[in-house]
């Protein structure tokens, strides 16, 4: 080493590395890749029991304060939901102006349903997500009726699972 590798104390001297990577993402040149705009705002999710238990859990999590999520159950398979607190819809007006729809099941009860939702969503192109509420329990019924019509799919889930989907999907 010669002399101008030591500070005055004798030991080695720092070098400035030059901006930090954290630095260097705020130049302009890597500020062109951020996104200026600001997040949407709340999804229009639809979230549906598929079965008793199942409404138990989606009536909790509709006492929550959400943006635009709607909650409803199976009222005729396949054709009419029963919205939480509001008459019956039917199923085509529910998925009009829908970005998610999340599908609860404990059980494997109304595959028609299941199937009737998954596949107007995928016409629609809306994206489909299924929660499993069998803790514990890696395989059931609900999980062979959800897996073709669910994009995402959580098993096993719990209860409050649906509740943290859906705060991380803004509804």
């Amino acid at each position: 080493m010669s002399d101008h590798d030591h500070d005055h104390a004798g030991g080695p001297r720092s070098v400035s590395a030059g901006p930090s990577s954290c630095a260097e993402a705020a130049t302009a040149k890597e500020a062109a890749y951020r996104i200026d705009y600001p997040l949407p705002a709340s999804r229009n999710t639809r979230v549906v029991a598929l079965d008793e238990e199942a409404e138990r859990i989606i009536r909790s999590a509709a006492l929550l304060n959400w943006g635009q999520a709607r909650f409803f159950s199976i009222a005729d398979p396949g054709e009419v939901l029963a919205e939480v607190g509001a008459p019956n819809v039917p199923l085509d007006e529910v998925m009009t102006d829908t970005n998610t729809v999340v599908m609860v099941a404990t059980s494997g009860e109304n595959a028609t349903a299941v199937a009737a939702i998954g596949d107007l969503a995928r016409e629609r192109g809306i994206m489909t997500a299924g929660l499993v509420v069998t803790p514990g329990a890696l395989t059931s019924d609900a999980l062979f009726h959800l897996r073709p019509h669910a994009r995402i799919l959580l098993v096993p889930a719990e209860e409050d699972d649906l509740i943290e989907l859906l705060r991380a999907t803004r509804a």
